[in-house]
Parts: structure tokens; C-alpha cells; sequence
């Protein structure tokens, strides 16, 4: 069963949902049911600095800089 995330105009409120094929979707907060589907992220986008700190470490080790831009690859050695 999929979780997907809705917006409702008639309260502005976003909310996520695990829905099943035979579900109807209403908001939680007032019920209506002319909601919108939102387009949501399945997996983090490598914006965390632990996330972008480990890739680069791992690539270092493998003797690769394909995680470093063209200015940082001069500073690395």
C-alpha cells in the first residue's frame, strides 16, 4: 500500500495518506474530498551535509573525485 501526500484548498492543509486502491480519500481536518495529489520525494536528495561528507570520504577511498567539483579536486590529495 502506498503513502501518498495531499493538499485540501478548502483548509490549505497537506497531509500524508497510506491508501489502498479501494480507499477514499478525505481530509483529516474537514473531510472534504476535492483534495490534490502532491508530488513528494522518494529518497533523500543529497543535500545533507552527512550524506555529501560520506559519499566524498568513500569516494577518496576508492581514488575516485567523482563527488568533488572541478575547484575542490585542486585541494584534495
Amino acid at each position: 500500500m502506498p503513502i501518498y501526500a495531499y493538499h485540501c484548498p478548502h483548509c490549505d492543509d497537506d497531509f500524508e495518506l497510506l491508501v489502498r486502491s479501494t480507499t477514499v480519500v478525505a481530509c483529516p481536518q474537514c473531510g472534504g474530498t476535492e483534495l490534490s495529489k502532491l508530488v513528494s520525494l522518494t529518497a533523500p536528495q543529497m543535500k545533507s551535509p552527512g550524506i555529501i561528507k560520506r559519499a566524498r570520504a568513500r569516494a577518496a577511498r576508492e581514488g575516485h573525485l567523482s563527488n568533488f567539483s572541478a575547484a575542490e579536486r585542486g585541494k584534495v590529495g
